[in-house]
């Protein structure tokens, strides 16, 4: 027995001596920074504490080129600055890949068939490929069938120009004053469900709504599923939206045998099938179509509502943004076409500052494939890192007098330098919806300035929210109808 006992405790004292040797190679050279409290690392200081605060505070106190902390479970190095947006988007697939933090792989979670009796077992050296891999990407799913491309936006362009012009004839006629985030909300939801799903129902869009709300916040939290936590709160509306989801898929597969088109993302994930013949189980469909639409909802609303905002408090760019001459060409009943796009370069500048101002996503994980060396310091390979558009935006450096409201700084030859404004990312994984998203929120632009005139209630009303930014009482307006 005593000699087990010295057996076990010499291969404990090798394999500790190893795992230190181990770590002891890269780990002196570590970026600088702190990993925080046992377990939470310093979660609750970036959840709570306002993400563009944590990075802007630490790239004071340590580096501004980068620094290491642990976020949602994480090691991370946050890489800053426009060096750093150059370094991430130069080595997608290289260095990185896509992660989602631990509250969103468990929202949208990878969908998991039963294994039939008749199956082989799993062979043991066989490695599944984790729920953040290109398998469970929705960004595949938009790309393949050219759903985003500007041919299909152009034939789609009326119908988003009409389903504003409806929603903003039925929350605002007769109105004196209107909560607008809640109507961008509406809005954009509307939009992308008729688009993803060819669906135009106004009592399931307005169940869906506050679901999409909850999960939208959940999917950056501490996931301490108790009643009342924001993760308690993500896992019910998530289930909800899967339930209602999968409704959906059924009544779609009921049109589909009918001989409908497939004019929509969903009608092709039902029809479509992988190399081996399977066709995707409707929790997986469900589940997919969630984070497409989470993926295109509350980033245009939040758009959409900050721009209200600054148009409200800066009459003279309202003047310049309205566009007489493009509505002064049409007849009554006349949609959007595609050549109209072309002509609101300066309300896209005023879009692309509202974005600057107010990032509408904070940033976005990557997982480490392998060890690189970046600043002068060496991150380990199985880390992650936190890519951030808030180390740039509000820098001097960058933009002359960060804190005004100054679209015309994206005029022809005045553009930002490079690598230096970047809210749609970049590289492989720039943003597959910018388009989408330039599109839905220029109808919206065209048709609120054609109709109105308005003043913010609060000027100085709050901000709040952690990734995603929300004004806390939902931009009240005073509406003025022309």
């Amino acid at each position: 027995m005593e000699i087990f006992t010295v057996a076990v405790a010499g291969l404990l004292i090798a394999l500790t001596f190893f795992i230190l040797r181990r770590r002891s190679s890269s780990a002196d050279n570590l970026p600088p920074g702190s990993f925080g409290w046992p377990v939470l690392g310093e979660s609750v200081e970036f959840l709570f504490g306002k993400p563009e605060k944590f990075v802007g505070d630490r790239m004071k106190k340590y580096s501004p080129d980068i620094f290491k902390t642990k976020i949602l479970g994480e090691k991370t190095a946050v890489i800053c600055g426009p060096n750093g947006h150059k370094f991430l988007f130069s080595n997608e697939q290289k260095y990185f890949t896509a992660f989602r933090p631990h509250p969103m792989q468990h929202l949208f979670r990878s969908y998991k068939p039963k294994e039939s009796a008749a199956a082989p077992p799993p062979q043991p050296q066989q490695q599944q490929p984790p729920p953040s891999s290109k398998a469970t990407d929705e960004t595949k799913a938009i790309r393949q069938p050219g759903f985003l491309k500007p041919e299909a936006l152009m034939r789609f362009l009326a119908k988003m120009d009409s389903i504003t012009q409806q929603q903003l004839q039925a929350h605002c006629a007769g109105k004196n004053e209107v909560q607008f985030y809640p109507l961008s909300k509406t809005i954009t939801l509307t939009i992308a469900c008729q688009f993803f799903m060819g669906i135009n129902n106004p009592e399931r869009i307005a169940r869906f709504v506050k679901n999409f709300d909850d999960v939208t916040v959940g999917m950056h939290c501490i996931m301490l599923d108790l009643p009342g936590t924001i993760f308690n709160r993500a896992n019910k509306a998530a289930a909800a939206l899967r339930k209602e989801l999968i409704a959906v898929i059924k009544e779609k597969k009921a049109a589909i045998a009918t001989g409908a088109p497939l004019h929509d993302i969903l009608s092709h994930m039902i029809v479509a099938s992988d190399p081996s013949g399977r066709s995707m189980p409707e929790p997986e469909i469900a589940d997919k179509i969630m984070g497409i639409l989470t993926a295109g909802y509350s980033t245009v609303a939040t758009t959409m509502t900050f721009l209200m905002k600054y148009l409200g408090l800066n009459p003279d760019i309202y003047e310049r943004v309205q566009q007489l001459e493009i509505a002064a060409a049409k007849k009554a009943g006349d949609l959007l076409e595609w050549e109209d796009m072309g002509k609101m370069k300066y309300s896209w500048n005023v879009i692309c500052e509202t974005m600057r101002m107010v990032p509408p996503l904070q940033g976005t994980f990557r997982d480490v494939l392998e060890e690189f060396s970046y600043g002068g310091y060496t991150v380990p390979k199985g880390w992650k890192v936190y890519w951030t558009v808030s180390t740039t935006n509000m820098n001097p450096k960058y933009f002359k007098e960060p804190e005004r409201f100054n679209p015309s700084r994206y005029d022809e030859g005045e553009a930002p330098p490079p690598y230096t404004y970047v809210p749609f990312g970049g590289g492989p994984r720039m943003c597959p919806g910018k388009e989408y998203a330039r599109i839905s929120i220029l109808a919206f632009v065209h048709n609120v300035v054609k109709n109105y005139r308005w003043e913010t209630v609060d000027p100085n009303e709050k901000v709040e929210g952690d990734m995603m930014p929300e004004p806390q009482k939902g931009l009240p307006v005073r509406l003025f109808h022309l």
